[in-house]
């Protein structure tokens, strides 16, 4: 019996017990040469023409017009993919023909010629039918409809830009648009042996390892978590893999903040930055050249492996003592408070030490005074007493006052007993890391790292710089000098040329990512790195009314981000980085309690520094136009004399306002060093001050006070603040 290629999942595949187990039959001018051949070639000949050749054991081999022969098997596909070995392209063919699963006769569409292929050189796939899927199809009404209503320009050129490359994507069911579409993803098999050349930490950690088991992956980055560095990680671990992609974005300074990481430690050179014709032709005149000196020695994988198997012990203990050094910090303002107030009121208690109660005790005891009140001790409070407590003697408790005084001196003993607590674990988790050498390890793990990309990226790198803005007639050459790409959503598929399908494309800031443009991007890659924060503001879409096929593909409702997570749901890996290095402790401690269920690790340092200031107005209606100038007012009696910032840092201080108008207008009165914006356009950004202009007074709208308070806008001006945060506005 003879067996042939098939087809599975659209693809054609080849099974090695073909060449093993099963044979292959030959029939020249109806002859059946199968017994009598030791080999079979196909191949174009001198004239142009297909031929094949038999070999024979003990004769000179014959060739023979490949029309006067039969080869069994034969199967015939029509309108498939084509994809070389080694390449990106997914090439629409015609017509092919597999004989004997051995080699593949191509028509490419379009193109009358025939060409010769060893089936072990390519892969073919039947063309996804996505663009008649009711999610796509909704995707291209949106995209049609807003080239309607934009306005004539800028806006308008964007939206037929995006409208005549939703017509060109890739139909390769490999992409991310496939899965996106279809609400079902892959999982994949990790490569391990990561490395880590731009730092880690415990949340990086978990995020470069799921970003390679899935082909969906969402990272969640909240302001300062080292966003750009995981990013970084990643890329350099897809590259050790031999792989590409492509790291796109609607926000530019997103993008050139990694550029601008790469091109710091030399690694610049393997980046297109391509986009927009301009960008395309500004990158080919200032490209950087790739390397010619050797790079230094490099260790091996398996020695970086060994460090960081030694540095993963002490992850979660470098986390402990940042979080425990926030607790003992906020432990401490509240113990002092409650000193003060007491000394105001003149509340004095006598010693409990010799109780020797836990924290949990103390908080226990306090509640059974309470529940006591001015009761009567009874017998079976005594015994509740001497059990739960060790309090034999109830004097200190027989009445109401002294119970009062026990309670205030209680307060006081809970703060000392779980700060000493505290202060203790804190010392252990300092101790573990100083005993495991933490830093040098970290240090030899970045380093180490760093060389072996550099080392392995000498050796497989093209040393092709020949190329200009005709490089997608190269295209695959192109991807071997340079396997990152950089772009905007809104043009990555101009950039490929709608053929290509990278290995993975990463979408940065992609809370803030229209879905329609971002399904662009979505099929330009194989595998989905998603990455924003769901917290902070989302893009502001157009309203056309189009009824999305599911709730979770509406563009109006949902950025990207939003949309994948719904898709996909539990399915998908979502890591929260946690580890917050911009902000003053109390200013993200803000954002971590009130928006990110203290899930951040702060691991900046409190100096005891004023980093929160509220800045009262006076009471009135001074908002016209959603600007306030008596907010403004304020602001600048309070400046000191100079005018000068407070903080000395190359990030300065920025006014930001919920309102355009508030914006414009304190361009007229505040210093010039102010960066002056809305909280929209700052986000992304950041300065050492930060003062937020609310712009209420008391004749506050509803509508204007649901608009300023909304979690998203707080979160996202609090955050830009790395040392101080005022916030100005008149309070009720």
């Amino acid at each position: 019996m003879i067996r042939f290629g098939f087809l599975q999942h659209g693809r054609v595949r080849r099974r090695s017990s073909l060449c093993k187990g099963f044979m292959v039959s030959i029939y020249v001018c109806g002859e059946d040469k199968t017994r009598q051949i030791s080999n079979w070639v196909i191949k174009k000949n001198v004239k142009g023409e297909f031929s094949l050749t038999c070999h024979y054991p003990s004769k000179k081999p014959e060739e023979t017009p490949l029309g006067d022969c039969t080869v069994v098997p034969t199967l015939e596909l029509n309108d498939m993919l084509l994809l070389k070995k080694g390449s990106s392209l997914f090439d629409p063919v015609e017509s092919v023909v597999i004989y004997g699963e051995k080699y593949a006769l191509v028509q490419y569409s379009g193109n009358a010629q025939k060409y010769l292929f060893k089936t072990d050189n390519i892969e073919l796939v039947s063309p996804t039918s996505i663009t008649d899927e009711p999610a796509f199809t909704y995707f291209r009404s949106v995209a049609v409809a807003r080239v309607s209503v934009a306005a004539a320009g800028d806006k308008k050129s964007i939206a037929e830009n995006i409208n005549r490359q939703m017509e060109t994507i890739s139909l390769s069911p490999a992409t991310a648009l496939h899965a996106y579409c279809k609400g079902q993803h892959g999982k994949l098999e990790s490569p391990g042996n990561f490395i880590f050349p731009f730092g880690l930490n415990e949340s990086q950690l978990k995020a470069v390892e799921e970003a390679f088991r899935s082909q969906i992956s969402v990272i969640e980055g909240p302001p300062g978590t080292g966003k750009t560095q995981t990013i970084l990680n990643i890329i350099a671990n897809i590259l050790l893999q031999g792989k590409t992609v492509a790291v796109v974005s609607n926000n530019n300074p997103a993008v050139e903040n990694i550029y601008e990481k790469l091109g710091k430690c030399g690694l610049d050179y393997l980046v297109a930055r391509l986009g927009s014709v301009q960008n395309q032709k500004a990158f080919f005149a200032e490209r950087s050249l790739r390397p010619s000196a050797d790079p230094e020695p490099a260790p091996s994988l398996e020695s970086i492996q060994s460090v960081l198997q030694q540095l993963k012990r002490y992850l979660g203990a470098r986390n402990a003592v940042a979080q425990l050094q926030v607790e003992i910090n906020e432990l401490e303002i509240e113990r002092r408070y409650l000193v003060e107030w007491q000394q105001e009121n003149g509340v004095v208690g006598p010693s409990l030490d010799r109780y020797k109660l836990s924290p949990e005790k103390t908080t226990d005891l306090m509640a059974y005074l309470e529940q006591l009140a001015s009761q009567r001790i009874r017998i079976r409070d005594r015994i509740e007493l001497l059990f739960n407590f060790r309090i034999l003697r109830t004097r200190p408790f027989d009445n109401w006052e002294k119970r009062m005084s026990a309670f205030y001196s209680l307060q006081r003993h809970y703060y000392d007993k779980v700060l000493q607590e505290k202060r203790v674990e804190l010392a252990g988790q300092e101790e573990a890391l100083r005993v495991g050498n933490f830093k040098a390890l970290l240090d030899e793990l970045t380093s180490s790292s760093m060389r072996h990309l550099k080392h392995h990226l000498h050796g497989h790198i093209s040393s092709d710089d020949t190329f200009d803005i005709t490089y997608k007639k190269r295209l695959d050459v192109f991807l071997k000098r340079y396997p990152v790409i950089g772009s905007g959503t809104h043009s990555i598929v101009n950039s490929l040329g709608g053929k290509a399908v990278l290995d993975y494309v990463i979408i940065d800031e992609a809370s803030q990512q229209d879905i329609v443009p971002g399904v662009l991007a979505l099929s330009c890659a194989k595998n989905l790195i998603i990455v924003g924060d769901r917290k902070q503001l989302a893009h502001i879409p157009d309203e056309l009314g189009l009824e999305a096929p599911a709730p979770w593909y509406d563009c109006e409702r949902y950025s990207l981000l939003d949309s994948c997570v719904r898709v996909f749901g539990d399915s998908i890996p979502i890591t929260l980085l946690k580890e917050h290095y911009r902000c003053h402790p109390r200013i993200i401690q803000f954002c971590n309690q009130q928006f990110y269920d203290n899930q951040l690790v702060p691991m900046t340092t409190d100096n005891g520094e004023k980093s929160l200031t509220l800045l009262v107005t006076a009471k009135g209606n001074h908002t016209r136009n959603n600007s306030n100038l008596r907010e403004l007012d304020s602001l600048l009696a309070v400046l000191d004399g100079s005018g000068e910032s407070l903080w000395e840092g190359e990030d300065g201080r920025g006014f930001i306002a919920p309102f355009k108008n508030q914006a414009t207008l304190s361009s007229a009165y505040l210093p010039a060093d102010f960066v002056k914006d809305t909280v929209h356009k700052f986000q992304g950004r950041e300065c050492d001050e930060i003062v937020f202009s609310t712009v209420l007074d008391k004749y506050k709208s509803p509508r204007r006070l649901s608009f300023v308070d909304d979690s998203r806008m707080v979160n996202v001006a609090v955050s830009r603040a790395k040392h101080r945060f005022t916030l100005v506005c008149r309070l009720k």
